[in-house]
């Protein structure tokens, strides 16, 4: 689990070392009592560390360095009741102004652990009046102090809210941590750790939804993922097909720990593959966090030329497939501190992640920042009450924006680490929320399976959004739409007539999940597709400027198959007389051709029709069915 107390521990610790010269007893037993409970402390063998210090101060009462160390040893048990009545008592016993700043500094991390906010910002203001010097540990109470100040002025009173862990089910282990889901939410990835020893096995486990919508017994991801060795914090894509992940040892890396990556075909994970140099170096890779559709990747790395310690790294996958070389997030995302657990939401454009570096209510606070025009935005805290006193990290926000899930581990208790599911309060959900559409991809013909090239375009754009394959075994696919704008959603396979589809989410805040089955037509004579994403003013055959991706799309089409001959034929509701709609279809249609004519392509390879309201899709008895109606074809009419 992630804990930055460690190494603020023996920072203080080597602090009034320093100070104190010699020791405040003259006690030979008590000394030798304390030198004996520092190798059992250093050692992580707390409980006969405290027995003996315990013992020293028996031998006198006045043993400063005694409790210092014993408030420390408790502090390492995240005792902090009981390390703070050390350090107090410790305090009260010297006038030594060099060894008062260690207990000041100390006493300042502990209250701001316990959100005690007010007494934390006493003990660090004293501090920092005493210490000239040391630079690190000034810079680090400043922080805390910008800390305290934070909690104090954006504390929130936290009745209602209720996290809820995700029952005995799911927290069956020692420890569970780092939830990753599918955006359909219908299975939960998670890391499983059998207990808190460097020895105990820690491998990454799926648990899915039943037809009553309780999560089943988490199971083993795959034997061809997890083994004898360790794997851990991992992301999934939001059709849940391309997994990755860190793997520390037993696997041939570039350094400490890598990143790999599987990809799900039919039920079957492929085995792992290193992701490469553009991704490992030979420092510490991991916690990665990867797009709805498995083309950016966010992760951990603490390698050189970063700007602080652990900072967040971003690659991209070209159009050939590869990662680029992996960049530092330039500030402020990343600040000179650490920052741990980036979560990229399915909508692409919100970034969560945990950092110290910032002010907070205290170690690692939660951080939101949004893309816009491809430009990140300065971070702001999260807030109470999902951000309080304790470290928080490795949330994951539903597609919706409406719910989070997160491991909480108790700061008082080793082994603690449960997962949870909280309702995001409204005035902290996302500004962009997503949903999906998802099905599967058949030949209209024999009813089989596609393996299938869907892409998202933003019609108001013309910009390319997010690419998704459809499962080669099963056909089956998933791709997140996210609202603010009108969508073409095209899906493709080799042979086959391309399909079309529009999802308009400009004025849709809260999208609904669309569940539907694409079937695709062998191109041949005699195939049709409509144009879904071909748009005319009411009354008017003049293209309008969004329908430029869609006749893009089929000049595409008919330049990838130069012998394909077609027809583009226009069809009206029944409003209106014969005569009128079969003109205005017919205007419609020549729009089409004219345009594609004007691109490129050979006049005799397409005619128009104009076909008015013959053939109807839909019986004209309601608005939704006439503007189904409402539409332009594409016919194959020589192959």
């Amino acid at each position: 689990m992630i804990r930055g107390i460690t190494l603020i521990i023996f920072a203080a610790v080597f602090t009034l070392a320093n100070a104190q010269g010699s020791l405040s007893t003259k006690s030979k037993k008590a000394i030798a009592l304390y030198v004996e409970a520092d190798n059992y402390r250093v050692r992580g063998q707390f409980s006969q560390a405290v027995s003996l210090l315990q013992q020293a101060i028996e031998k006198d009462k006045n043993f400063v360095e005694a409790y210092y160390r014993l408030g420390i040893t408790f502090k390492s048990m995240r005792d902090f009741d009981r390390s703070n009545l050390s350090f107090e008592k410790g305090l009260s016993l010297t006038q030594n102004s060099k060894i008062q700043k260690g207990f000041f500094m100390e006493l300042g991390d502990n209250y701001l652990r316990l959100g005690d906010y007010q007494k934390s910002l006493n003990y660090l203001n004293h501090f920092l009046e005493a210490e000239t010097m040391n630079k690190q540990n000034i810079v680090l109470a400043e922080l805390w102090k910008r800390n305290a100040e934070y909690g104090l002025r954006n504390k929130k009173v936290q009745s209602q809210f209720q996290p809820r862990p995700l029952g005995d089910t799911i927290n069956r282990f020692g420890l569970q941590y780092f939830p990753v889901l599918t955006a359909d939410e219908q299975e939960l990835i998670f890391t499983r750790r059998m207990g808190p020893g460097p020895d105990d096995d820690e491998d990454l486990v799926v648990s899915r939804k039943d037809k009553d919508g309780k999560w089943t017994e988490p199971v083993s991801i795959s034997k061809n993922i997890n083994s004898k060795f360790n794997e851990g914090t991992c992301t999934i894509s939001a059709d849940g097909r391309i997994l990755i992940f860190t793997s520390c040892i037993g696997r041939r890396g570039y350094g400490n720990c890598d990143l790999f990556y599987s990809r799900k075909v039919g039920e079957e994970w492929s085995i792992p593959i290193n992701m490469g140099p553009e991704i490992n170096s030979s420092a510490w890779e991991s916690q990665p966090s990867l797009s709805a559709d498995g083309r950016v990747l966010y992760f951990i790395s603490d390698r050189r030329g970063g700007i602080g310690g652990r900072d967040i790294y971003v690659s991209r996958k070209t159009d050939e497939g590869k990662w680029s070389q992996a960049e530092v997030m330039p500030q402020p995302i990343n600040t000179p501190f650490d920052e741990i657990s980036p979560f990229i939401h399915v909508n692409g454009r919100t970034l969560f992640y945990a950092t110290n570096g910032k002010p907070g209510f205290g170690g690692f606070d939660i951080f939101k920042a949004e893309m816009t025009d491809g430009k990140w935005g300065t971070p702001v805290n999260f807030g109470s009450p999902v951000n309080d006193h304790e470290d928080q990290f490795s949330l994951f926000i539903s597609a919706d924006g409406t719910r989070g899930y997160y491991s909480h581990e108790d700061g008082t208790r080793e082994n603690s680490a449960r997962l949870y599911e909280m309702t995001i309060p409204k005035e902290l959900q996302i500004a962009y929320r997503s949903n999906f559409v998802k099905g599967v991809v058949k030949d209209k013909k024999l009813g089989l399976p596609l393996q299938s090239h869907i892409e998202l375009f933003d019609l108001k754009k013309n910009e390319l959004i997010s690419v998704v394959e459809s499962d080669s075994v099963s056909g089956q696919y998933l791709m997140v739409l996210t609202t603010g704008s009108d969508y073409a959603l095209y899906v493709t396979a080799r042979d086959y007539l391309f399909q079309s589809l529009n999802f308009n989410y400009e004025d849709n805040p809260n999208p609904e999940p669309v569940i539907i089955d694409i079937l695709l037509d062998k191109a041949n004579a005699g195939a049709t597709a409509v144009l879904n994403n071909i748009f005319f003013d009411f009354d008017k055959f003049e293209l309008k400027e969004k329908s430029i991706t869609e006749l893009n799309k089929v000049i595409r089409f008919l330049n990838d198959n130069p012998s394909i001959h077609v027809e583009i034929g226009g069809h009206t509701d029944s409003d209106g007389s014969a005569s009128y709609n079969k003109q205005l279809s017919l205007k419609r249609a020549q729009s089409v051709v004219s345009y594609l004519a004007e691109k490129g392509i050979n006049k005799a390879r397409l005619s128009e029709r104009g076909y008015g309201a013959d053939h109807p899709l839909r019986s004209n008895d309601s608005d939704e069915n006439k503007q189904a109606n409402r539409r332009i074809e594409f016919k194959i009419i020589q192959y």
